[in-house]
């Protein structure tokens, strides 16, 4: 099964070796890819690569590793990793289903999503926090460039 990130997707888990755990607003797949190759395929899907989806990011941002990768604009999906995107543990999650997240302990957090579903990642509280952060920084400047061509 192909599988390309949309408006409804919540997170891309790995699960297995070969395979990740999607997760939706109501459902959760079991894909038989990595997280990684999910978003590479997403990114041409539509419309770009994943380095060149990359390489704005960090020119938005200035950052230079673990950007979040603006996936689709018109719809603004934007997902961030949780550690090196091509860690075989990096979990990818969208920042506008972000709810709120809590600390398990001191590798371990717990991300609620706006429709209740959990997951818990293997990365520190402070990590996620600093990558939301990012990806809501990125948000940010996206929408006010968009305001700014509007007007």
């Amino acid at each position: 099964m192909n599988y390309e990130v949309t408006k409804g997707t919540l997170a891309i888990v790995p699960n297995t070796e070969e395979s990740s755990l999607v997760y939706e607003d109501h459902e959760r797949y079991i894909i038989k890819e990595k997280p990684f190759k999910i978003m590479e395929e997403s990114c041409k899907y539509f419309g770009s690569s994943y380095n060149g989806r990359k390489e704005s990011a960090k020119s938005i941002l200035g950052a230079e590793y673990k950007v979040p990768i603006i996936l689709e604009e018109s719809n603004n999906i934007i997902l961030f990793p949780t550690t090196s995107p091509r860690a075989e543990d990096c979990a990818w999650i969208s920042l506008g289903h972000v709810k709120r997240i809590k600390r398990i302990d001191s590798t371990s957090t717990k991300i609620i999503f706006n429709n209740d579903k959990e997951i818990i990642v293997p990365v520190s509280f402070r990590s996620v926090e600093n990558q939301i952060s990012r990806a809501s920084r990125l948000d940010l400047i996206m929408r006010n460039r968009k305001i700014k061509e509007n007007s």
